[in-house]
């Protein structure tokens, strides 16, 4: 697998969807909510992780009406067909998706980030070794905080 090109951009005035609401989408709205102010999470239950961060919640199941005006999707469920469902639903409007059971179906991979300050660093595997990349992302972390010393 080549790798991607790491590119940031500006979220603060983009709307993000999250759909799912487990462990797996409570660390990625909580990384997100730092870069994005209009995020909305939708699923049937929610994990008080995403409860405490203070995005949008809607406690129903997923419809495709809730991809209007979304800049920017995350399909975080536990139902492989329905996250492949929101991925074709996704690219039929044009709109930027990741979907964290299938790297297959990613338009973009959700990297480990790094924030110290201004200073912002995104690690990513390829999506090939999520484990990888969580221990490449602590020592970027931990090297972040000597720069400020």
């Amino acid at each position: 697998m080549k790798p991607y090109f790491p590119m940031f951009v500006d979220l603060s005035h983009r709307r993000a969807l999250v759909v799912g609401a487990g462990k797996i989408a409570a660390r990625r709205v909580k990384t997100l909510a730092v870069f994005c102010s209009d995020i909305t999470v939708v699923a049937p239950e929610i994990c008080p992780e995403i409860e405490e961060t203070g995005v949008t919640l809607v406690r129903r199941a997923y419809l495709p009406a809730d991809l209007e005006g979304a800049d920017l999707v995350l399909a975080a469920t536990d139902d492989h067909a329905l996250n492949a469902d929101i991925a074709a639903a996704c690219r039929a409007r044009g709109v930027p998706v990741n979907v964290s059971s299938d790297q297959n179906l990613c338009d973009f991979f959700f990297p480990g980030v790094a924030v110290s300050g201004a200073v912002v660093a995104g690690v990513t595997a390829s999506g090939t070794d999520h484990a990888l990349a969580r221990r490449a992302t602590e020592v970027v972390r931990e090297a972040l905080g000597r720069v400020g010393e």
